[in-house]
């Protein structure tokens, strides 16, 4: 589904991605761990085409990102760490914007709507201005936009910032059942212990660098993965 092959992306003279292969398939729920500044964020932006970058090649669905930017984004969905939403839009007109860029229909987006709005706890807000929402709403919000369309690949950046216990709950059953359904999830995660439960593969990255990838499984062995992640910190200072 996601295909990202010996990816370069340059900031000046700081490699901020260095030759970084990953292939996340149908079916997958794919965590991605790293520090603040390791590389996170710029890799995922590329995958969704908001970033050029020097060498290497990404594709989506087998459609690549360079040569076919837009048959590639109507693939997918990109939930960014900190979601910059329309102020001014109410939450309702929010998600009808979004249904007419992907072509949603009538009856779809009316049962999406109520749906996911359900679930989240947010459907009595719908009708207020997205500038009173508070963090968590607007990551709410977020949240249904990204699952709104049905897209083959969702990338999240930092999902479960700013959710309550039981919001975090109903987005770990909402990435399961998206990917039960042949889908495939790509996110970066601080919270290690959500990775180890939730991710049917792992990949550590440090200063662009790929550390270890694989199976969730293979990669904690008889440890977790946040021992994993510290120790292979450790021997790559």
């Amino acid at each position: 589904m996601l295909q990202i092959q010996h990816l370069t992306k340059q900031f000046g003279k700081k490699k901020a991605v260095d030759d970084l292969t990953l292939t996340i398939g149908a079916g997958e729920i794919y965590g991605f761990i790293g520090h603040n500044g390791a590389g996170k964020t710029t890799t995922i932006k590329a995958c969704c085409g908001l970033l050029p970058f020097e060498e290497g090649e990404i594709t989506i669905d087998g459609i690549s990102v360079k040569k076919d930017p837009l048959e590639c984004k109507k693939r997918l969905s990109y939930l960014p760490d900190n979601p910059d939403l329309y102020n001014f839009m109410t939450g309702i007109k929010y998600l009808n914007f979004v249904a007419d860029m992907y072509g949603v229909g009538k009856k779809q987006r009316e049962e999406r709507i109520h749906q996911y709005s359900e679930l989240f706890g947010i459907t009595g807000d719908l009708g207020s201005l997205i500038s009173a929402y508070s963090h968590g709403m607007r990551q709410k919000l977020a949240l249904i936009a990204a699952f709104f369309h049905d897209p083959k690949l969702i990338l999240m950046d930092e999902p479960f910032v700013g959710l309550d216990p039981l919001a975090s709950h109903t987005l770990k059953e909402l990435m399961r059942q998206h990917c039960d359904k042949g889908g495939a999830i790509f996110f970066s995660t601080h919270v290690l212990e959500v990775a180890e439960k939730l991710c049917d593969k792992v990949a550590i990255i440090k200063e662009g660098k790929l550390i270890v990838s694989g199976d969730t499984e293979t990669v904690t062995g008889d440890t977790s993965l946040e021992d994993v992640f510290l120790e292979l910190e450790e021997d790559h200072v």
